[in-house]
């Protein structure tokens, strides 16, 4: 039997995590190889892909990883070509970069905003910048770029760098999936909300609750209609079914992935 994405090869970004789970790229990269996806994993800190490739190693998948700043453009760019090169062609590119900085425009430093503008958003546009070419010369593509209910609601937590890129993202993918649908290629972006990732244990329990893991999760919990987080798996399952053949007739548009907490109203 055949995989959903036999033989495609997939570059995914923030292919690594903060800590041992299923972070959102690690998700991705193991349930896209699983799926028969050739994975060119990317992140900035290699050794955090480690638990990647030996999870994709347990069943045989295909995994090569690169390290890349994608909010460095030369470095994008380099990362790109070498996965070309590597594979022939690059059929899906999945984006998964991307975190929270604390702080309304009185509390955020001009330095911290500029810095929640490249992580977040500037390193979608720079991978896309340089992916798209190589999919219009294949006229196939797809691209799914991961956003985050922070871009569509106020979430409990002031954070206005990321919710303003994070809104960001999902128009940037609107208008990629028209100007480049001409070209075969299909663009759409999965928006996860209160997922119990790593990075609740190695960032934001510190940021939010003094290190108290426990009082996190149950605010995060209590914000849910479903009453349980999910966690990367969920928001890399979206991502599968958007990367797939199965969605050859969806693009511009988004997969909330929450729990129905953007549909309440308190």
């Amino acid at each position: 039997m055949t995989g959903r994405l036999q033989d495609k090869v997939a570059i995914v970004t923030g292919a690594g995590c903060v800590g041992p789970g299923w972070g959102n790229g690690r998700a991705a990269a193991v349930m896209f190889a699983r799926e028969g996806a050739n994975i060119f994993a990317v992140d900035k800190n290699p050794a955090s892909m480690e638990e990647t490739v030996a999870r994709i190693a347990e069943f045989g998948g295909t995994v090569v990883t690169a390290q890349c700043d994608v909010t460095d453009g030369v470095s994008v760019a380099a990362m790109v070509k070498s996965a070309h090169e590597r594979f022939g062609r690059i059929d899906v590119l999945v984006n998964n970069v991307g975190g929270s900085a604390p702080g309304g425009p009185a509390e955020m430093t001009e330095e911290a905003w500029n810095a929640q503008l490249a992580y977040n958003l500037t390193s979608v546009f720079l991978t896309c910048r340089h992916v798209i070419p190589i999919m219009q010369a294949q006229h196939a593509g797809a691209i799914v770029n991961t956003a985050s209910t922070s871009g569509i609601r106020f979430t409990g937590s002031p954070q206005v760098g990321y919710a303003a890129t994070k809104a960001g993202v999902i128009q940037l993918t609107r208008v990629v999936a028209v100007q480049y649908a001409k070209d075969g290629i299909r663009a759409n972006t999965v928006v996860p909300g209160q997922m119990h990732t790593p990075m609740v244990e190695a960032r934001l329990a510190g940021q939010r609750t003094g290190g108290d893991v426990e009082t996190l999760l149950k605010s995060r919990v209590a914000r849910i209609p479903l009453g349980f987080m999910g966690d990367g798996r969920d928001t890399a399952a979206a991502a599968l079914f958007l990367a797939s053949d199965e969605a050859r007739f969806v693009t511009g548009t988004e997969i909330v992935v929450d729990g129905g907490m953007s549909a309440r109203c308190d």
